[in-house]
Order: C-alpha cells, then structure tokens, then sequence
C-alpha cells in the first residue's frame, strides 16, 4: 500500500522508472485524476496522440479492486484490532467518502509533515472547532493520504461519539476509542499515532465571536500519557474549520432533550432545514509542528502535576502562536 500511494505524490518519471523495474506493480499503481491515462480506439485518439497508445486503465483497476474489497467482506477475509479498528473498512470505504471534502470542498494545505516521524508512537495535539468535528477526520485523511509513510491516526473521543448509533461504530471501526489515559498508553505503546483535541465540546461548541481562541487544554492527561511512553507530542494547528459552521446561538432545551452538549444555530440551521448542514467550503491549512520531546524527562514525572502543567502550557501556546501566525497569512477564510 505504501509504495502505491507514494507513486500517487511522485513525478511521472519517476513512475516509468518504477514500471521497468517491475511492470507487474506498475499496472496497480493508481495516478491522480489529471495524470491518469486511458486507452482509445485510434478512431477516438485525442490530436496528436499515437495510434495503439495504451494506459493503465484505471476504471478497470478500481473495478478489480471494489471486487476484491466485497470478496474479503464476504468471506471475512480482515483483521480487526482489539479496539475495533478496520484497516480494510478504513482504506476502501471511509476514506475515500471523506476525500472529496478534503481535496476538493476544504482544499486542505498540509504543512510540516515530515516533523510527523514515519513509524514508532506520537501523540498529535490539535486545536478542537467548527461546530460539529469534521476537523479531527480531516486531520486523519491528511496523515494518511498526504504523509510519506501513509499513517493511520488513532483518535480519542469523547463517550457521547461512541453512544450515537452508526456514528460510534463506523468511529470505532476508523480506530477511533475513548479518550482516557490507558487506551492512549497502550495505542502509543503499540508504535501507533494517536490524536487528540483536548479542548473537547468547549472548542467545537465554542460561539463564533471566539474563533481561533483557544479554550483550556483539560488537566493535561494527553502529556501524563505521552511522558509515560515516551512519546513526542506534535503540536497541530488547524485553520479553515471555524468558518464550517459559524455558530451563532445555542438552543439550549433542545440540547437537553437530545442529551448533547449544545444545540447550534448557524446562519443557514436550522433555518434552511438538512441544506444547512452543508458545511461552508472553507479553505484550510493544517500544520504539524515540530515534535517536543519527552523521551529526556523520567516517567515518575508524569505524576508530577507542575511538569504536567508546564508541558501542556508549552503545548497550547504552540498552537495558538501558530493559529496566529497563519490567520495572518491568509487572505481570506474561502480563498486561502
């Protein structure tokens, strides 16, 4: 999987390259959209192309791999991890229904990836917005889909996520699991990414007059984790998710009697009904900082509440610093 979805990120060359060393990969390497190549009749040949050009045919090899993902479903021929985690469901279905959001609606700019190590255990800390949290599944496309090593992020989530029917499951299946200390432990124990968004429902649910403003990081079980694995904590800063769903009002008995944490009013919901729960089409941009470090401090630190504190601290003013500086530097939240 990984040799084929660096060829997606690498130049034309580099892919003939590949093709002559081993033709047989070369046939199930998918391209992008405006690379890909297909074969014609001469009668139907574009001007100027040669007659008998061929391709790789990528509508065929999306076919043959579709069947191939029903076979496997049907003969129950996957792996699912002791949290629930689908790598295959993952790949071929959830992923590929997000990617329109993430490359044509979002037009999501990753920056920093490479201070996102390529194996071993880390923890993403990232700023929590939008009104519902389409932030952390674009943050999960992004390492997947635009990181060399293609990883799968790990997300921890709030119990009311897991409670919801459809959307607790399909969470679980993506390798989401509840946000506490011990399944974060053994997750980084394990060499995986993990992710959180410490500010919870007071970052998504926060009123739009407070957007980019970073609300409290909790009591720092996120750092306590990380410095008993011995981790590094990347700090990651996201801009575009605020401008999704402008949150302009709280029905509060309404969020009672569904039992969540804040019923939105938005300038388009629920006035306009299901349309208004089309999220803008915000430009955004998603940067990785550089990692900190815990493999220097002892673990009995991690139970040492001014190290905890200081750690977080340091955490959340990286965010924001970083939340400011691209707000700064980009002309406007639909155009980048």
């Amino acid at each position: 999987m990984t040799s084929r979805r660096r060829a997606v990120h690498s130049p034309a060359a580099s892919r003939a390259e590949d093709a002559r060393a081993d033709p047989t990969e070369a046939r199930v390497i998918p391209l992008r959209a405006d690379d890909r190549r297909t074969t014609w009749d001469d009668a139907d040949a574009p001007p100027g192309a040669e007659p008998g050009d061929t391709g790789t045919q990528p509508r065929e090899e999306a076919l043959a791999e579709s069947l191939a993902f029903l076979r496997r479903r049907l003969e129950g021929d996957y792996a699912v991890d002791e949290f629930g985690f689908d790598a295959d469901l993952t790949e071929h279905v959830i992923l590929p229904a997000l990617r329109p959001l993430y490359r044509s609606w979002f037009r999501v700019e990753t920056i920093g990836m490479d201070n996102v190590p390529d194996t071993g255990g880390a923890l993403v800390v990232a700023n929590h917005s939008g009104t519902f949290p389409l932030d952390s599944l674009m943050t999960a496309v992004a390492l997947h889909d635009d990181h060399p090593a293609g990883r799968n992020l790990r997300m921890l989530g709030a119990d009311l996520m897991f409670r919801l029917p459809v959307v607790g499951a399909l969470a679980r299946k993506q390798g989401s699991t509840l946000a506490c200390t011990p399944d974060a432990e053994r997750l980084m124990s394990s060499g995986e990414l993990v992710g959180v968004w410490p500010e919870g429902f007071k970052g998504i649910g926060k009123p739009f007059r407070d957007r980019y403003k970073l609300q409290r990081f909790g009591r720092g079980g996120f750092v306590s984790a990380a410095l008993r694995c011995g981790v590094p904590i990347i700090p990651c800063s996201i801009v575009g998710a605020e401008e999704i769903y402008p949150k302009i009002g709280d029905i509060k008995p309404l969020a009672r009697l569904f039992g969540a944490p804040y019923f939105p009013i938005t300038p388009l919901f629920p006035l306009f009904g299901p349309l208004g729960l089309v999220p803008l089409p915000s430009k955004w941009y998603i940067e990785f900082g550089e990692p900190i470090r815990t493999d220097s401090i002892e673990p009995a630190d991690a139970d040492d509440p001014m190290t905890v504190f200081n750690l977080t601290d340091q955490v959340r003013e990286t965010i924001q610093h970083t939340l400011y500086r691209l707000l700064s530097q980009r002309r406007s939240a639909f155009h980048g």
